[in-house]
């Protein structure tokens, strides 16, 4: 029988958090998967960089671990790097992870370097600048740095444009470069099946429009995809559709209906725990699957490569599919639809289940982020979430997770003080039904039509079996060592 963790909870400072907690059986993996979540928490990139940072960092771990393997292959020496039968020695492995983790983190948080070099010197290794640029097979730094090396320069032109530098001239890291501009604007909706930006304060007052996160992202360089669009959804539902109107009319109801439950599974999937994101959500997942399983060093790296490639791909697919479709979110499509008639919603704090105009419909939301800054059609939450299960339901060898999450009364973010009225358990009993309610959430939330959930959930399967299928493949006769 499984062991039921207590997971991060949302706003939730006085719950029982053993993820936020050093525990003395961490693998190293663990401990630079921990720190680079935090680099995640104080840098707040979007959803896509996020799971390619994740990738990147986990990706040059694997390589570097692959060299001191018997049979395991990396993703760009092969088993050109491997290293002899006498070197590949715990210790050796532990600090060449460690370098690898560092010069990946340093290259996509560069902001956060002394903090990378800290965690070195905690770890009681050298920070010298000959250490840390050491190449060559002889050294855990120079096997660390070789293999992370090339990693990051495959990287640097994937498509990303982490660096800004596009053809056409130096711009800001991962802007886009392919021109796209929508076709609605906050005051005019054009095309009430597109996706409209809206106008939206900060927390100081000040109103900014939003703008398209990396629509350029279908470019990226994939780990397993065949193409950005190998698992492309079949379209939305348009206006005029009888479809489009229930969808609308489902997030509408749902909205006039909201339990605490509901608003808490909303609140607690949207950013993550402590705002790692969902894509560094499911890494938290895997490091609760880490200590449940006792995991060694071997095995984690291993699941968090495959881990981190399945939500690499993806963000490619499903940013792909919301740029192809450039589809409306319900806040846009309820407004339009609803406006001038009376219709019954929830309508800010306190206020459940009011009578108001449709045209005057709100999303279960913090005022500062009423709905996220990108297309509807797909679900990120959904691709993410179901593509990650899969993976560690492939990895495990079972879909048992037994995960579970206590929420303190009145933590919320968007009714504090109030919900939930009382503490609050959610619990998973396998992947799937974790992955099942991140894609729920966001309808609870208002975010997404039951559409654009369930398609991808999907595609979001599609993706992490063939990433699995191929990370197997580069674990060599190794697999049975899970």
């Amino acid at each position: 029988m499984l062991a039921a963790a207590i997971l991060p909870a949302t706003a939730s400072a006085h719950a029982d958090d053993v993820l936020a907690r050093a525990s003395t059986g961490d693998t190293i993996n663990v401990e630079w998967n921990a720190v680079m979540l935090q680099a995640i928490r104080d840098t707040k990139p979007g959803p896509p960089m996020t799971a390619r940072a994740i990738a990147i960092v986990h990706t040059c771990i694997y390589d570097t671990w692959a060299a001191y393997d018997a049979k395991a292959s990396g993703t760009q020496f092969g088993g050109n790097l491997r290293q002899p039968q006498g070197a590949r020695t715990a210790g050796n492995k532990r600090q060449a992870i460690s370098y690898a983790a560092y010069m990946a983190l340093a290259d996509l948080y560069p902001s956060q370097k002394t903090k990378f070099a800290a965690k070195l010197v905690a770890l009681g290794y050298d920070t010298s600048a000959s250490s840390l640029a050491a190449t060559g097979a002889s050294t855990p730094a120079g096997v660390a740095n070789t293999a992370c090396g090339a990693v990051l320069a495959f990287r640097h032109a994937d498509g990303s444009n982490q660096l800004g530098n596009t053809p056409g001239g130096t711009t800001a890291p991962y802007s886009d470069y392919t021109g796209y501009q929508p076709v609605n604007t906050p005051t005019q909706l054009t095309d009430p099946n597109r996706w409209q930006p809206l106008a939206v304060p900060n927390a100081a007052g000040v109103v900014s429009t939003q703008k398209f996160i990396t629509p350029h992202w279908m470019k990226v360089a994939p780990f397993a995809l065949t193409s950005a669009n190998q698992f492309l959804p079949p379209p939305p539902a348009m206006v005029g559709s009888s479809r489009y109107q229930r969808q609308a009319k489902a997030v509408l109801d749902i909205s006039g209906r909201l339990t605490d439950r509901q608003k808490v599974i909303a609140e607690y999937w949207a950013d993550g725990p402590s705002s790692e994101l969902p894509p560094g959500h499911w890494t938290l997942f895997a490091t609760f699957v880490s200590r449940r399983d006792g995991y060694s060093m071997d095995q984690d790296s291993k699941l968090f490569f495959a881990l981190g490639n399945s939500l690499l791909d993806a963000s490619i697919a499903c940013w792909s599919a919301k740029v192809v479709y450039d589809s409306v979110r319900p806040v846009t499509a309820i407004r339009y639809l609803f406006g001038g008639q009376t219709v019954r919603a929830w309508n800010g704090p306190g206020q459940d289940g009011v009578l108001i105009d449709g045209a005057d419909w709100k999303p279960y939301q913090p005022v500062t982020f009423p709905t996220p800054p990108f297309a509807e059609y797909s679900s990120g939450h959904s691709t993410f979430s179901r593509a990650a299960a899969e993976v560690l339901r492939n990895f495990t060898g079972s879909d048992a997770f037994g995960g579970s999450a206590t929420i303190a009364a009145g933590s919320s973010p968007v009714e504090p003080g109030v919900v939930p009225a009382q503490d609050l358990t959610l619990s998973w009993r396998t992947f799937r039904e974790a992955a099942d309610e991140a894609g729920m959430s966001r309808r609870y939330g208002g975010i997404h039509f039951e559409d654009g959930d369930l398609v991808a959930r999907k595609m979001g399967a599609q993706i992490g079996e063939q990433v699995w299928h191929k990370a197997e493949q580069l674990f060599g006769d190794n697999s049975d060592d899970r």
